[in-house]
């Protein structure tokens, strides 16, 4: 089975160090859509969600209203799950509240590695953590920022694809 463009796309993007907003906006958007499925099924959809979520502008995301859900709803392209299309809204939001107060949404997110990646090192992939007391902290703490749908797994999965949390398999 080929891959799609928005799984290749995802995975040549995934664990690099990144600083920039929209792009962890878009990291932590196919975190909220993984919950309950295949990471792969959730960003097979990245052309779908930048088309809908008016390519990933964070403003305008954050704009959105019950109309534009429902819009989005009405997709048939699109994973037809409310509670996650509005968390994804409701991100948007906190992203540009956390925005004006540590100055972007990568400040706000790299101080909890003091702005330096945690590497990981495993002795084989089948140790490899999903998640973390320190994600549980992290997600706690973005919660109280206004963020949903960012359980520690979500939250470790998302600093793994902001390369804040690197992992290093010895035996691969």
């Amino acid at each position: 089975m080929a891959r799609s463009a928005g799984v290749e796309e995802y995975s040549r993007a995934f664990g690099h160090e990144t600083h920039d907003d929209r792009l962890m906006f878009e990291f932590l958007l196919v975190g909220v859509f993984q919950v309950g499925m295949n990471w792969q099924v959730a960003a097979s959809k990245l052309p779908v969600y930048r088309r809908v979520f008016a390519n990933l502008d964070i403003k305008k995301v954050a704009a959105m209203d019950l109309e534009n859900i429902d819009a989005i709803m009405a997709d048939p392209d699109m994973i037809h799950n409310q509670r996650k299309i509005r968390a994804v809204i409701k991100n948007a939001r906190a992203i540009v509240s956390v925005q004006q107060e540590y100055g972007s949404f990568a400040n706000y997110m790299w101080q909890f590695v003091d702005g330096v990646p945690h590497t990981k090192t495993y002795e084989n992939e089948d140790e490899v953590e999903m998640t973390t007391p320190f994600a549980g902290t992290v997600a706690k703490d973005m919660k109280q920022h206004g963020f949903t749908f960012v359980g520690p797994t979500v939250t470790y999965l998302f600093m793994k694809a902001s390369g804040m949390i690197q992992d290093q398999v010895l035996n691969r």
